[in-house]
């Protein structure tokens, strides 16, 4: 009777925990298909977006200022000369002038580059932008899958401090035991009972995260399938070896440069606005009033050069420099907390690969033993510690599966730190087996 209520309860249990959650059934979501999803127009893909096309609107006005420009000018005017017969008379013009600039000394050209160079820091945003978002959704799908069986283990447990609660009152009835034994036996059940509760919640809210990350509210997935992670059993390259292909494709290092780059290069044309300016004018016009001063046609060449503008140019020159040597300390700093960040990773998945998978699965090895140790006491009827051996072996599931998704969350930093892929071969060494 009492393994047979084991049995119910830990059949009951399991059997609850897809029920938990609010959303339809359906087939499994894979990790794949919740990374596809990270590239919808999640609000971080917007953002960059947006600055990418601020930037491309920047520079076509900057490539605008050699355009040709077109100016329609009419007038409508009453004269009053100051000889001739007439009192007054109408003195109406229309004129059509057009305006090309032939040469302003790469005002037009620095302006262009400069802003040619912040459209690729922001293409370099937008990269970075996307990474973020898949190592988001990765890291949230992983949690949902930790969450999950970390409530079964809890299931487990709860269901066992369950059966024994409810053995020990008819125990107590006999005499078998003392009612201080059965207030321990019910007070530890209720904690377990807690702990399972408090893993049902965390499990549906890491669905929650996972379908906002996925920019889906409120569209909470059933069921996650295990990816198998091949990946992981990829040979790390040394540290040495990483360092300078970060330095050269990191999107962040990217975008800093580039942003240095158009600083510096505003810097020149904000020099060249003290250069001449050299514009062909041409100019069409009717006039209601005849005089011998005024010309239907005219064309010409037409030299501007700024003698003195006051402390404009300087004062904006001044700003540039100073904006310049902050993005050049940034970069900087960048640089080392990148090259930091890249030997913390790198030496996290050292350790993963060396010594912490070994030691999970070992672990997973000894409790399935212990639980076909457990499993032919139980069938014997020697004891019923059956339940809190499977609780055991889930938990000890849980660590290899949860080594395992830290270690792909690792390699998908370091793939985004490297600004590209991880070239490398797989190691020698067995396939997980899910």
């Amino acid at each position: 009777m009492i393994f047979s209520r084991i049995g119910i309860a830990l059949v009951l249990m399991v059997w609850l925990i897809p029920h938990g959650w609010s959303a339809p059934a359906g087939k499994r979501l894979t990790l794949n298909e919740a990374l596809a999803a990270a590239e919808v127009a999640h609000p971080d893909l917007r953002l960059a977006e947006a600055d990418r096309s601020a930037a491309l609107a920047e520079q076509e006005a900057a490539a605008s200022r050699s355009d040709l420009s077109v100016n329609v000018e009419a007038g409508l005017r009453h004269a009053h000369p100051s000889f001739g017969p007439d009192a007054s008379l109408s003195d109406n013009s229309l004129r059509l002038s057009a305006r090309k600039s032939l040469y302003d000394f790469g005002r037009t050209a620095l302006y262009e580059q400069a802003a040619k160079s912040t459209v690729d820091a922001r293409e370099a945003g937008l990269l970075e932008a996307r990474e973020r978002r898949s190592i988001e959704v990765m890291a949230r799908f992983f949690n949902v899958l930790a969450a999950d069986m970390q409530f079964i283990a809890d299931n487990e447990y709860m269901a066992v401090a369950y059966v024994n609660a409810d053995n020990a009152r008819d125990r107590l009835k006999v005499g078998q035991i003392s009612a201080t034994e059965l207030a321990e036996l019910e007070s530890r059940y209720q904690d377990i009972l807690v702990r399972r509760n408090a893993s049902q919640v965390r499990a549906r809210f890491a669905r929650a995260q996972l379908a906002n990350a996925m920019n889906q509210p409120g569209q909470l997935a059933v069921e996650l399938e295990d990816p198998k992670l091949a990946a992981n059993n990829l040979s790390l390259p040394d540290y040495e070896i990483l360092l300078p292909v970060m330095r050269e494709y990191n999107p962040r290092l990217r975008t800093q440069f580039a942003l240095l780059e158009a600083s510096r290069q505003r810097m020149e044309a904000l020099r060249a606005e003290n250069s001449p300016m050299l514009d062909a004018e041409v100019e069409a016009a009717g006039y209601s009033r005849e005089t011998t001063t005024r010309d239907n046609l005219r064309a010409g060449v037409v030299l501007t050069w700024p003698v003195y503008q006051g402390r404009r140019v300087s004062a904006q020159l001044a700003r540039e420099q100073a904006q310049f040597h902050k993005l050049q300390a940034e970069a900087d700093k960048l640089g080392m907390d990148l090259a930091e960040a890249l030997l913390e990773v790198w030496a996290e998945v050292d350790q993963l690969q060396r010594s912490v998978r070994a030691a999970a699965r070992k672990q997973v090895e000894y409790r399935d033993l212990a639980l076909e140790k457990a499993r032919g006491q139980y069938e014997v009827e020697l004891k019923t510690n059956l339940g809190d051996a499977m609780a055991a072996t889930m938990e000890a599931k849980l660590r290899e599966r949860r080594t395992e998704y830290q270690l792909a969350l690792a390699f998908a930093r370091i793939k985004a730190l490297l600004g590209k892929p991880l070239e490398s071969k797989g190691k020698d060494e067995p396939k997980n087996s899910d």
